[in-house]
Order: C-alpha cells, then sequence, then structure tokens
C-alpha cells in the first residue's frame, strides 16, 4: 500500500478542488463526473479513500479523522491512561471531565472528517461502474470503500449514538435538510455492509507485498466484532472473532515493542494500519509524542493509574506498599509492557535516561517545566516512540498507525464468550488471553481463572494494558458503562519519594499524596450525559433538526 499511496496527492488536489464549503453545506458531496474515465483514476479515487482528510505530510494538530494519530491515539488523554500536556482546557480532557458542550472544537473536527470520507466513499460508489475494468478487482475495490463507510459509522454510532445516516451522493438542499437515523439503522446498517464486504474481499494470506494496507476480510470481520461487540450482541461477536481465528493468517508477534516501530509495521499481528511514507506521507508521532529529550512534544502523558494497572511479573497486582515496588525502577519487577509503553523517572532512553524528576532543573524532561514542553505527569510515551530515528520529528517518519491488532481479536473473542454465558475452561483461556499474556517479549504468568465474575475484572485490566495508548479505551469504558466510576475523582503522576521540591498537589490545602505521586487533575464524568457526544453546534446551527 506504500507504493500506492506514492500517488496520492495528485488526487486530494482534483477532489478538494471540487468540494463544496462544509461550514455552509456539511453533509453537501462534490462533482468529479470527469474523473471516473480510466482504471487508473478509480485506483487514485480508492487511494484517497484510505487516506480520507489527512491531507498534510507531517504533524496533525487536530483530530481531523480517526485513522490519524491525532485522532485516534489523543482520545486516550479523555480517558484514566492518560493526560494531555495543554492542561484542562484541553479540548479532550473536556470530553469527560464533566465540561463537555456541543461546541468544543474536537467534536467538529471528528464529524467533518467522518463525513468527508463517507462523501469520498458515497461518490466512488456511484462512479465506479462508469469504468470497464476486470469485474472480480472492481467487485474488491467497491468492498474496501464500502468497508471504509461502514468503518466511519462505527465510530460515529459509538460516540454519538445518532447520526445522519448518508449513502449517496447529496444535493445541497439535501444536504442542508438530513435527519439523524436512529442508532438501530446505524448498526444495522453497518453491520450489513461489513458483512458485506468482509465476503468480497481478499483474506491477510493472499494480499501480495505490494498491496499491504488494503482491507483484507480479517480487517473487515474485525469491525464487525467491534461492532457486535458495542452492542452487546455478544454471541454475534464470539462467531465473527472466531472466523478470524480459525483462518489462521495472522499471529501474535513475539516481539510486543516493535510491531508499533516502522521496521516491524506489517507484522502480521498488524490486522489493519494507515500506511505513511517517509519524507512525502510521513506523520509527525514522533514529532508530538517524543519526550524532550529526542526533541519531541511530550503531548500525550501517562497516568500514574496506567502504571498501576501493570501486574508484578508473577501475576499479582500493583501496590505501592508492595515489597518489590521500587520507586527508583517502576519496571522492577513488573509486567514488561510497562517499560515497553511508559517512560519512567529514569528509564533507559538510547545512551542516557529519562529524567522527569521534580528537582532535575537541568533535564529536558523535568516534569511540568516551567520553562519546557514537558510532561505533566512526569511519564512519557514510549509505545510508537522509535529511539533509533535520526530524521526530521515531524515531515520525515513513515511508521505506520495500527487500527486494529490480533491480540485485540483474541481478547474481544474471550471476553464475547464469557458475556454471552458461553463455557470458559483453560484451553479457552491458553487460546487467547494467554497467547497474548505467554508471547516471548512478555511471558507473564498464565490466567487460570475460568469464573466469569472473577474473570472480567482480570480480562478488562489485560485489556487495558495490552492495548494501552493505541487508541480504545474510551469506547471500552463507555460500552462497558463504568465511564461515569472510572473517569470520576482526582489522577496523580509519577510517584517522587525523595524530593526537595514540594510535590504538585491539588490546592494549598490538600494533603501530600500519601505515595507523593504528582497531581495532574481531576475528572467528573456526568452520567446520563456525557456517554454520547453532542452534535457539534456549528452543525445544528445550520440544521436544527439535528438537535
Amino acid at each position: 500500500m506504500k507504493k500506492i499511496f506514492t500517488v496520492l496527492p495528485l488526487l486530494i488536489i482534483s477532489l478538494t478542488a471540487c468540494r463544496k464549503e462544509l461550514d455552509t453545506k456539511p453533509l453537501d458531496a462534490f462533482s468529479v463526473t470527469n474523473f471516473y474515465n480510466s482504471e487508473t483514476n478509480v485506483q487514485l479515487a480508492l487511494n484517497a479513500l484510505y487516506r480520507g482528510s489527512i491531507l498534510t505530510n507531517g504533524a496533525s494538530f487536530n483530530p481531523v479523522d480517526w485513522w490519524v494519530y491525532s485522532g485516534l491515539l489523543w482520545l486516550e488523554m479523555a480517558t484514566d491512561n492518560a493526560y494531555d500536556r495543554r492542561l484542562d482546557n484541553s479540548v479532550f480532557n473536556r470530553l469527560t471531565n464533566g465540561t463537555l458542550v456541543n461546541s468544543n472544537n474536537a467534536l467538529q473536527f471528528y464529524w467533518t472528517g467522518s463525513y468527508y470520507r463517507i462523501a469520498h466513499c458515497n461518490d466512488f460508489l456511484e462512479n465506479i461502474n462508469k469504468v470497464t475494468m476486470d469485474e472480480t478487482k472492481k467487485k474488491r475495490m467497491i468492498a474496501e470503500a464500502r468497508f471504509i463507510r461502514a468503518c466511519q459509522y462505527f465510530y460515529m454510532s459509538q460516540y454519538w449514538g445518532s447520526v445522519p445516516l448518508i449513502t449517496k451522493v447529496l444535493t445541497s438542499d439535501e444536504a442542508n435538510n438530513v435527519s439523524k437515523a436512529p442508532h438501530a439503522d446505524l448498526i444495522k446498517f453497518t453491520i450489513a455492509e461489513l458483512t458485506a464486504a468482509a465476503a468480497d474481499l481478499p483474506r491477510t494470506k493472499d494480499i501480495p507485498a505490494a498491496e499491504i494496507g488494503r482491507a483484507s476480510k480479517q480487517a473487515a470481520l474485525a469491525f464487525l466484532g467491534r461492532t457486535q461487540l458495542g452492542e452487546a450482541m455478544y454471541a454475534d461477536a464470539a462467531a465473527t472473532y472466531k472466523t478470524i481465528i480459525d483462518f489462521g493468517d495472522n499471529i501474535i508477534d513475539p516481539n510486543y515493542s516493535s510491531i508499533f516501530l516502522e521496521s516491524n509495521e506489517n507484522s502480521l499481528e498488524n490486522i489493519f494500519s494507515i500506511q505513511f511514507i517517509p519524507n512525502l506521507q510521513s506523520n509527525g508521532i514522533m514529532q508530538h509524542h517524543a519526550p524532550g529529550i529526542m526533541g519531541g512534544y511530550d503531548l500525550l502523558d501517562p497516568l500514574a493509574s496506567l502504571m498501576e494497572a501493570y501486574q508484578f511479573t508473577d501475576g499479582t497486582s500493583f501496590s505501592y506498599t508492595d515489597p518489590r515496588y521500587d520507586y527508583r525502577d517502576l519496571s522492577k519487577n513488573r509486567d514488561p509492557r510497562l517499560k515497553y509503553t511508559l517512560y519512567y523517572n529514569n528509564a533507559p532512553f538510547r545512551n542516557t535516561n529519562f529524567i522527569s524528576h521534580p528537582d532535575s532543573a537541568n533535564s529536558y524532561d523535568q516534569v511540568q517545566s516551567p520553562t519546557k514542553q514537558t510532561s505533566q505527569t512526569g511519564y512519557g510515551q514510549h509505545k510508537w516512540i522509535d529511539e533509533n530515528f535520526t530524521g526530521n520529528l515531524q515531515t520525515a517518519y513513515g511508521g505506520n498507525l495500527v487500527i486494529i491488532r490480533y491480540a485485540e481479536v483474541l481478547l474481544s473473542y474471550l471476553e464475547a464468550r464469557m458475556e454471552a454465558g458461553m463455557p470458559i475452561d483453560q484451553a479457552l483461556l491458553d487460546a487467547t488471553v494467554n497467547r497474548v499474556r505467554g508471547r516471548e517479549s512478555v511471558n507473564m504468568p498464565k490466567f487460570t481463572q475460568t469464573d466469569p465474575t472473577l474473570l472480567r475484572d482480570l480480562l478488562r485490566n489485560e485489556r487495558r494494558v495490552e492495548l494501552a495508548l493505541e487508541g480504545t479505551r474510551l469506547w471500552d469504558l463507555l460500552r462497558w458503562k463504568v465511564a461515569d466510576q472510572v473517569l470520576k475523582g482526582d489522577f496523580y503522576g509519577h510517584p517522587y519519594p525523595v524530593s526537595v521540591r514540594a510535590i504538585r498537589k491539588k490546592n494549598a490545602a490538600a494533603p501530600v499524596d500519601p505515595y507523593r505521586r504528582w497531581f495532574v487533575t481531576t475528572k467528573n464524568f456526568r452520567k446520563g450525559m456525557d456517554e454520547y457526544w453532542p452534535i457539534p453546534l456549528a452543525e445544528v446551527s445550520i440544521n436544527p433538526k439535528l438537535r
């Protein structure tokens, strides 16, 4: 797919030049009547569907799309996993801290990006038959477009609940007079489209190296499973995930940290990824997420609650009072995924260390430094960061963005069976969660608990640490209906038991945290209000039917 994307900018110019303004016609389409006149142009149009509204080379400063790091990964900053260095007024923090309103700019970016991609898909599906080409190839392309469109409705149905269901190119008048479709209709459509797409897409093993990145049968089924899981259709989800497992095309990669880096970006564990090309169609994840010691902005700051979710190496839960806890090395005696996911004070970095201690005034990464762009929590993000990269952080990195992995499929399959009331035995645990925990670079003890009541919390925590900082945590909290419990109260950062500089407290009168963790923020997720996002203010101003 990287080879295919090299011609993308030509198509972007052609299509965006014809697109009507979204601020006055938010769901309107564009006319490319003369564009669909050759198979080459059809391929260009298909490439644009994958790229969506990701038009720039380098850093992305807003959540313009679900499949760009600023849209997918930054959702972690609305959870108990991470915090936005831009402080409490950040649009992501305000999604879940009790101050969500329809003028939140993140809502408009996600909305516009979704319908931008949907409009392109509708146009593609209405015009592809104008071109004479091999029918098998055309059938596959149509399936890809239906997959991409259905994925947009998956995200919108999960976060908004009800939105307009647009399946054709609209006139201006039609676009400004659409109504929201019932949630059930969105789900029915999404399931039908993903099912149809899966039937016509090739399996992973049948996609040649030159086409890696194009949607596979497994990708469509994985999103189908997500949709079913999100709607508590557990038996259906289990059957869908079992189909992927039975194919046997995917693996649990032995090297956990490498599957998020350019060197191993097309691992068979990665079911679907958005492809990037160094210096041409790059992404700025290194600029935004790398620590200051590397020249990055340290924008996504992990929270203490994520660090605390990683077990000790014997499989027991973490505790600050356990003698195995060592504040000088938080990864000591811990699940290896902790050090692969987080930078903590004194963590190795290249030939030096990541130093976030508040007493370290000369450090690049001193926690909440008044003069530097440094972490507000004392933790940095290690997952996705390639320490060996030496190019321009903003414009030269070509690592792919992994959207869904086989590890998620295995964990979701077990969850679906458990919640459907199906039998759970050791063989099933070994074929699912224990494969994930047992990968060579992790090698955590096996789960043996088969009682669903006791297994549920274990499995949810396993999902959290395995998929940490990959953009799924908010969705999980919402579908489990626990966001109002988890996203409420005070949140802390790194512990600094020995420090001359005062440990940051909630306020002057508040006591210092007993573990001397750095205070970060307070959340107050509102049950019955914040489970679904409001339609963006600009959209309801144009079309009152969307209220």
